[in-house]
C-alpha cells in the first residue's frame, strides 16, 4: 500500500526546479497555486529566498520579484528581518485556481479578447498621460524583440504579452494591472492559441508599433482607437476560425 503523503511531502514535490526560461510571473503563479491548494496556510512562513531559489532553480532576484508580485495582491507579507508569510489564500482578484481546467472553445476565446478590449482601451488611455520615458523605452525594446522573433512562438508570445502588460504598468492603475495579469495567468494556453489563429504576425506586430507610436505622441484618442482596432482584428480572426476540435 503506498505511503500516505503529507502536506510537507506535497510541498516538497511542488518545489521541483523551475525551467530556466521562466519569468517571475510564472514563479509567482506557481507559489500562489501552492498556497491555494493548501500546501501553505495563512500565517505560515515560506522557505527562505535562498532555499526557494535553490529548489526552483532560479536566481535570487527572480524569487524576490515573484514575492513582490504576490505581496502586491495580498497573498504574502514580506517582513524584513523575519521572512515571508502567507497573509491570505483567497479574497484576492483571482477567484479561481490559476491552473484553469476549463474547455478551450471559440466562445471562450471571444469572451477573453472582448474582456481585454474594455480593459486595455482604458489602460492605453491612462498610459498616454502617465507613461514615463523608461516605460516607453521598455515597450520599444519588447517590440524590437518581437519583430526579430516573429517565427518563434515562445519568444513572440512572451514579448507581446509583456508589451500589453507594460502599457498597464504605465497606466498607473494597479487594479488594471492585476486584472490583466489574471486574464493572462488563467488563460495562458488560450492566449497562445490566439497567437496561432491570428495568421498575419507581421500585421499584428505593426498594430503594436502603431499603438506605441500613439503613446509616444501622447495622443490618447489615437491610442484608444489603435488599441481597439488591434484587438478587433484579433476578434475578427477568432470569428473566422473553424476549429477542428476543442479540448
Amino acid at each position: 500500500m503506498p505511503r500516505r503523503s503529507t502536506v510537507r511531502d506535497a510541498a516538497d514535490t511542488a518545489f521541483a526546479p523551475e525551467q530556466k526560461q521562466s519569468l517571475s510571473d510564472r514563479l509567482a503563479r506557481r507559489i500562489r497555486g501552492m498556497v491555494q491548494r493548501g500546501h501553505y496556510r495563512v500565517g505560515d512562513r515560506l522557505p527562505s529566498i535562498m532555499e526557494m531559489a535553490k529548489r526552483f532553480g532560479v536566481g535570487h532576484p527572480t524569487v524576490r520579484e515573484a514575492l513582490k508580485k504576490l505581496e502586491t495582491i495580498g497573498v504574502v507579507e514580506i517582513r524584513h528581518g523575519s521572512g515571508v508569510y502567507v497573509s491570505r489564500s483567497d479574497e484576492v482578484l483571482v477567484l479561481a485556481s490559476p491552473d484553469y481546467p476549463g474547455m478551450m472553445t471559440k466562445k471562450l476565446l471571444l469572451d477573453l479578447i472582448r474582456a481585454r478590449m474594455a480593459l486595455e482601451a482604458q489602460s492605453v488611455a491612462d498610459a498616454v498621460e502617465k507613461a514615463t520615458a523608461q516605460h516607453l523605452r521598455e515597450m520599444r525594446r519588447l517590440l524590437t524583440t518581437a519583430g526579430k522573433n516573429l517565427a518563434d512562438d515562445d519568444v513572440l508570445h512572451t514579448a507581446n504579452m509583456s508589451f500589453h502588460r507594460q502599457i498597464a504598468l504605465a497606466s498607473g492603475n494597479a487594479v488594471l494591472v492585476q486584472l490583466l495579469d489574471v486574464l493572462r495567468d488563467l488563460f495562458t494556453e488560450e492566449q497562445r492559441l490566439i497567437l496561432k489563429i491570428f495568421a498575419s504576425r507581421e500585421r499584428d506586430h505593426e498594430g503594436h508599433l502603431a499603438i506605441l507610436e500613439a503613446l509616444e505622441r501622447r495622443d490618447a484618442g489615437l491610442g484608444v482607437k489603435r488599441m481597439r482596432a488591434h484587438l478587433k482584428g484579433v476578434e475578427d480572426a477568432i470569428l473566422r476560425w473553424k476549429p477542428e476540435r476543442t479540448r
